[in-house]
């Protein structure tokens, strides 16, 4: 599996379901688990499948001024993230042979094709493959 996180941090409420979810839902590997006594703070590195020196995504605990920064613009309380693939059919079927609930079925768009699941906070992320002529492809 090769992914790449395009958005690299999310805010989570409980780091060691967060971590569950990303290692064993998502086969992500954990990188760093590092805690600040001195600013109470936690932070965790996971990377998705494949080759090393991929994008990392880091699950921080911080207020909401300090999650702006992190999380970007959210629209109808939607926060924008997504994992991007190289095989969109191969990561959607193991993903939901690992019980990942997705609220959007794949669909064909002009960009690539998607589906939308929700991690354990609710928040939706977008599982897309694009088209290879895409800019970001």
């Amino acid at each position: 599996m090769n992914q790449s996180i395009v958005h690299v941090a999310l805010v989570v409420k409980d780091y060691d379901e967060a971590i569950a979810f990303y290692t064993q839902k998502l086969n992500f590997r954990l990188v760093e688990d590092l805690y600040q006594p001195e600013q109470d703070k936690r932070w965790v590195v996971v990377a998705p499948p494949g080759p090393a020196g991929g994008t990392n995504l880091l699950l921080a605990k911080a207020s909401k001024p300090e999650q702006e920064p992190f999380i970007g613009n959210q629209a109808g309380g939607r926060v924008f993230l997504f994992l991007r693939t190289d095989d969109f059919w191969r990561d959607y079927r193991a993903m939901l042979a690992n019980g990942i609930e997705f609220v959007r079925e794949p669909q064909e768009q002009p960009y690539g094709t998607v589906a939308v699941f929700k991690d354990l906070y609710g928040t939706l992320w977008d599982l897309l493959e694009f088209k290879p002529d895409h800019p970001l492809a």
